[in-house]
């Protein structure tokens, strides 16, 4: 996966180290998702990519957003999405946090428990709560499957305490996990939306709508051994279209579709120029020989996830020539700090010399809210964000 001309364009132009958004590309991903999930609601997950400019090109396009703080609320309403497109999704908050929630204009909030049910209505009087299910994070590099979620049965229990608290039981969610490479995992959460809704129904409580959380993958990561990931976006789409359709008819009044998209909107379409350190050899004790690529950007300064996947790297500089096996890590005294853990090497360029420029693709997700403050005084990435050689700021 190459990067487009924006991209293209901004890494060639940039003299030091920079994370580049292409608000082009991000807002053409959001138009494909929509048009493959008509009728759907996005509400981007603002923990994938806090940074203003990105937040202001979807809310201009009529996107919402998932925040999981008042301050990520606060960052949200900045740029100036009406508050009701706003939800409060994290299901672990303080009575302080909901109230100041509440205050600030939002009216719905995720749940998993009847103790936080009880607290939102208490703080939030007449919000409506939707309520998370419990996945098992299979066929996902990340399964989110311990901290958040509850059983089908305590779902029922949660929303009918909702009720009879004075709040709007007004939906149900499931998070698959975070890049979720199977259609199956999206199958076997509208099984168990399927039962849930029905249970309720049984109960007087109509849902207005379901929410597929994030998990919905990007396209340009590569594995441990640098083979692209190739994720089926075309049948997990196909399933989620498919599973809408069923659950709809499971109620008597319209359901709605919301999403929370994060990495699946702004992965690829953000890139990290960064350069060499160092390329080296070493003797190991055992007598073996291991090479080692030392860039300027690693784990605790925009690339964080670099356990699960790799990124494809770019040597502009060297786009030709010998390349031989490397374990690529980041530049901190920190033996994590390297991609996979240092056990998959990378093929890089022999040639590779310090101050090197390197592009680092589909690195728009997490990059700017993962990183340090500045381990061992090595300072956040600047952002630029283009829109092509005229629109760059």
């Amino acid at each position: 996966m190459k990067p487009g001309p924006r991209l293209t364009a901004a890494l060639a132009d940039a003299a030091a180290d920079r994370i580049v958004y292409d608000l082009v590309g991000i807002e053409g991903q959001l138009d494909r998702l929509r048009a493959e999930l008509p009728g759907v609601q996005v509400r981007f997950a603002l923990k994938a990519c806090p940074v203003d400019e990105v937040l202001r090109c979807l809310a201009d396009r009529g996107a919402g957003f998932d925040a999981a703080s008042p301050a990520e609320i606060r960052q949200a309403l900045r740029t100036s999405v009406p508050a009701g497109r706003v939800h409060y999704g994290n299901t672990v908050k303080s009575d302080a946090d909901i109230a100041e929630a509440h205050r600030l204009g939002v009216r719905t909030f995720a749940t998993d428990s009847v103790q936080d049910v009880l607290a939102i209505a208490e703080h939030a009087p007449g919000a409506r709560v939707f309520c998370r299910l419990a996945t098992s994070g299979d066929g996902a590099l990340w399964g989110l499957n311990r901290k958040f979620g509850c059983s089908a049965e305590d779902a029922v229990r949660i929303l009918t305490t909702a009720r009879a608290s004075g709040l709007t039981p007004a939906g149900l969610s499931v998070h698959v996990g975070s890049q979720q490479m199977t259609g199956e995992a999206w199958q076997r959460a509208v099984d168990l939306l399927a039962e849930v809704l029905v249970t309720l129904d049984g109960l007087g409580i109509a849902p207005d709508h379901v929410n597929l959380g994030g998990g919905l993958p990007a396209l340009g990561y590569l594995d441990r051994h640098g083979d692209p990931l190739d994720p089926p976006l075309d049948k997990i789409l196909t399933v989620i279209r498919e599973g809408m359709e069923r659950l709809s008819g499971l109620t008597a009044g319209p359901l709605g579709l919301v999403m929370e998209p994060g990495r699946h909107l702004v992965a690829d379409h953000g890139a990290i120029r960064a350069h060499v350190y160092r390329l080296t050899g070493r003797t190991l004790p055992d007598g073996g020989h291991a090479r080692w690529l030392y860039l300027s950007v690693g784990r605790f300064n925009g690339l964080y996830e670099m356990d699960q996947v790799s990124h494809r790297l770019l040597f502009p500089t060297h786009p030709d020539g010998e390349r031989v096996p490397a374990v690529v890590a980041g530049p901190t005294c920190d033996s994590d700090d390297a991609y996979g853990g240092g056990r998959h090497p990378a093929r890089v360029p022999r040639a590779a010399a310090s101050g090197d420029p390197v592009w680092i693709l589909s690195a728009g997700a997490y990059a700017t809210s993962y990183t340090t403050r500045g381990f061992n005084g090595i300072r956040p990435l600047p952002c630029v964000c283009t829109r092509g050689p005229e629109g760059q700021h």
